[in-house]
């Protein structure tokens, strides 16, 4: 597996897949400080598009830093930076998903020259100061009235929402995190908490991690393309959450993946597929 150095010393590893030819896409996984695994490959998208998956610090092949500290969010942007230039790359096409989306965001406030293209997959919003208001991801919820367990998920989200989630509240909401609550839904949730760095994700948003103001600021002038790709029914970041997202950049396009929950690649493969392919080829 290859590897680099960071420039505080630590060894970081990552994934490359797809074929060779084409730029490569930097993808950062989520979790927070989740292996990428859990990414795949992005329910295809490797097939056309050559998928550099970075094991942040801490997380899958990816070493354990001296400095805990070095975990938070403002700090990982060096070694994004570090990777590119191991790379050997001018400028790269860059994707963050979930709370990854926060560390992409950040890279580009400080390094925005080094990003030719940004995709932004239901993207978490802590670093540019976007909430989302309990009846939009309620309203969202509502849309899969139908399912089954349908009750119990939807009453734990109005806990959750009313600020008095428990950690069975928390548990009993993953259903709205998937397109389809399946057999393989299930186990990639129970994998998630193993492949977590909980101590990693606790510092990711630490305080001092994020300045939404500064933020804003660099996106309102970042002048390349952008996409960001929502799922229908998900409730972490829902379509208009993503649509106002979008609308801090001054080019930037939205997707939103009908049939799908927080991991639209599983969801609707082909349609995330073709999307995100399309969006890096024009």
């Amino acid at each position: 597996m290859p590897t680099f150095t960071a420039p505080d010393g630590t060894e970081l590893a990552y994934h490359d897949s797809g074929p060779g030819s084409g730029a490569p896409l930097l993808c950062l996984p989520g979790g927070p400080m989740q292996d990428s695994a859990y990414l795949g490959d992005l329910g295809g998208l490797a097939a056309r598009r050559r998928l550099i998956r970075l094991d942040l610090r801490g997380t899958g092949a990816s070493a354990v830093p001296a400095d805990p500290a070095s975990y938070r969010c403002d700090r990982l942007v060096e070694d994004v930076e570090a990777l590119r230039k191991h790379l050997g790359l001018d400028a790269v096409d860059l994707l963050g998903h979930s709370a990854g989306a926060n560390l992409a965001a950040l890279y580009v406030t400080r390094h925005p020259g080094r990003v030719a293209r940004l995709v932004l997959v239901t993207p978490g919003t802590a670093a540019v100061g976007l909430d989302t208001p309990p009846e939009e991801r309620l309203t969202t919820a509502r849309l899969r009235s139908g399912e089954p367990w349908f009750g119990p998920a939807y009453a734990a989200l109005e806990e959750v929402t009313a600020g008095r989630g428990t950690a069975e509240a928390f548990g009993a909401v993953a259903p709205f995190f998937h397109g389809a609550w399946d057999e393989a839904a299930q186990k990639r949730h129970g994998e998630s908490d193993r492949q977590r760095n909980d101590e990693a994700a606790a510092a990711y948003g630490g305080e001092g991690a994020y300045d939404p103001p500064a933020t804003r600021a660099v996106l309102a002038g970042f002048d390349r393309p952008v996409l960001v790709v929502a799922g229908q029914g998900d409730v972490n970041t829902p379509p208009p959450t993503a649509a106002a997202y979008a609308a801090l950049f001054p080019k930037a396009e939205l997707a939103v993946l009908a049939g799908a929950g927080h991991f639209p690649w599983h969801d609707a493969p082909e349609d995330f597929t073709r999307t995100v392919d399309a969006f890096l080829t024009t």
